[in-house]
C-alpha cells in the first residue's frame, strides 16, 4: 500500500475508532480555593516548552499531510485556525514529501497560512538526520517532532520490525538540528525510563502521547487480516505518563496529549506537570464533521474556559497552575504508587 493511501486510511479509521477517553483524568481532582485572590482579566495563558514561547498551551498536534488534496485541505484549514488563535501546530509525518516532492505542498501550506507562528516539523524515529534537516527546511519549522510508535509499527502490516538503533538515531537528530527536538509517543505513553534515556540523549521536550485518545493499535488492526487485539489496550494512560515524566525528569518540558478534549483536562495536565497540551483527534473530528468555523469557536471556548478554571484555582499564570494542589485517586493513584511515585507531592503543595 502506498503512503498516500495509508494516510487516508488513518484519517478514516481514526474517526471510526474514536477515543475511549479512558485517559485517567477522572482520577484527578483539584483542591478548591475559596479565596483565589486573582482577577479573570489578568489571567495569562502564555507558556514555554523548552526554548519555544507559546501564546497558548493549546497545541494542534500532528495529524496528517502527504495524502494529496484531502490532507492539503485539512492542513490548510488547521493552519488558518492556528494563525487566528495564536496556536502552535505540528504536521503529520513528512516522509511522504521527503520521498515524493509532489506531496510537499500538503505541508508547506501550514507555514504559508501561519508565517509568524510556531510550526513543528515531523518525522518518524527511523528518519536520518539529513532527512530531519530537510523536513525542518520545508516548513521553516521552529522545532522538530520525532514520533516513536513501536506498537503501531508492530501492528501495521507493512510496519518496521527492527528497533535496535532508535535511541541512537534520535540522539543524532538532536545533535544535528539547530531547532529544538520534541519526541512524541502516539497513544501508548512515555515511561520514566524512556524520558530519562531521551533526556540523556539530548532531548529537552517530550510529548507523552498517552493511552486514552486515538488508538493506533485499533486503527492498524483494521488494516490486518489477523488482528493483534492484545495491543488494543496497551499503554500508559495520559495522566500517569505526565506524572511519571514530571517526577522523574524535571528538566524535560512536557506536552500532555492523549484524548484531551476540554479546558479542564488541559488544566489537570498542566497541574500534573505539562507545559502545553496537544489535541489532534478531537479537533479533526470537529473540523471534518462540523467545519472550520465550529472548530475555531471550540478553540476559543476552551481558551476562555481555561481562564475561568485558573481564576477559580487562584492562579494567574501557567507556571502557577503547575503548582496547584490536586488529589490523585483511582487507577492513576494505584499505578503511580506501584511505580513508587509519591502522589502526596501533588496534594500538599
Amino acid at each position: 500500500m502506498s503512503r498516500v493511501s495509508r494516510k487516508l486510511d488513518h484519517i478514516q479509521f481514526s474517526l471510526e475508532t474514536g477515543q475511549l477517553r479512558n485517559h485517567g483524568f477522572d482520577d484527578i481532582v483539584f483542591v478548591h480555593q475559596s479565596l483565589p485572590e486573582v482577577s479573570l482579566d489578568k489571567i495569562d495563558i502564555s507558556t514555554k516548552i523548552g526554548e519555544l514561547s507559546l501564546r497558548s498551551p493549546i497545541f494542534i498536534n500532528a495529524m496528517t499531510g502527504g495524502g494529496g488534496e484531502e490532507t492539503f485541505n485539512i492542513n490548510d484549514k488547521l493552519s488558518s485556525i492556528a494563525h487566528l488563535n495564536g496556536l502552535a501546530m505540528a504536521v503529520g509525518s513528512q516522509m511522504s514529501a521527503i520521498r515524493d516532492r509532489s506531496q510537499a505542498y500538503t505541508y508547506k501550506i501550514v507555514r504559508k497560512n501561519n508565517p509568524n507562528g510556531i510550526v513543528v516539523a515531523n518525522l518518524g524515529f527511523d528518519a536520518r538526520a539529513d532527512e530531519a534537516e530537510a523536513a525542518v527546511e520545508l516548513l521553516e519549522a521552529d522545532a522538530m517532532q520525532v514520533h516513536i510508535n513501536v506498537v503501531q509499527e508492530l501492528v501495521m502490516p507493512e510496519g518496521d520490525r527492527n528497533f535496535e538503533h532508535v535511541l541512537k538515531n534520535i540522539e543524532q537528530i538532536a545533535n544535528r538540528l539547530s531547532v529544538p527536538i520534541i519526541v512524541k509517543e502516539v497513544g501508548f505513553g512515555i515511561s520514566r525510563e524512556t524520558s530519562q534515556k531521551l533526556f540523556n540523549a539530548g532531548v529537552k521536550v517530550v510529548d507523552v502521547g498517552g493511552y486514552g485518545g486515538t488508538n493506533f493499535a485499533k486503527i492498524e488492526n483494521k488494516r490486518r487480516d489477523r488482528m493483534f487485539n492484545f495491543f488494543n489496550d496497551w499503554g500508559i494512560t495520559t495522566t500517569a505518563s505526565i506524572a511519571e515524566v514530571a517526577r522523574s525528569t524535571p528538566l524535560v518540558s512536557i506536552i500532555g496529549s492523549g484524548g484531551i478534549q476540554s479546558a479542564l483536562e488541559i488544566a489537570k495536565s498542566i497541574a500534573l506537570g505539562a507545559s502545553a497540551c496537544g489535541v489532534a483527534g478531537y479537533f479533526l473530528k470537529i473540523l471534518l464533521q462540523e467545519g472550520d468555523e465550529a472548530l475555531d469557536q471550540e478553540i476559543k471556548m476552551i481558551s476562555s474556559d481555561l481562564r475561568f478554571i485558573m481564576t477559580a484555582l487562584g492562579v494567574s499564570t501557567i507556571q502557577e497552575l503547575q503548582k496547584a494542589p490536586l488529589v490523585i485517586k483511582g487507577d492513576t493513584h494505584h499505578w503511580l504508587t506501584q511505580r513508587k511515585i509519591d502522589t502526596l507531592v501533588y496534594s500538599n503543595r
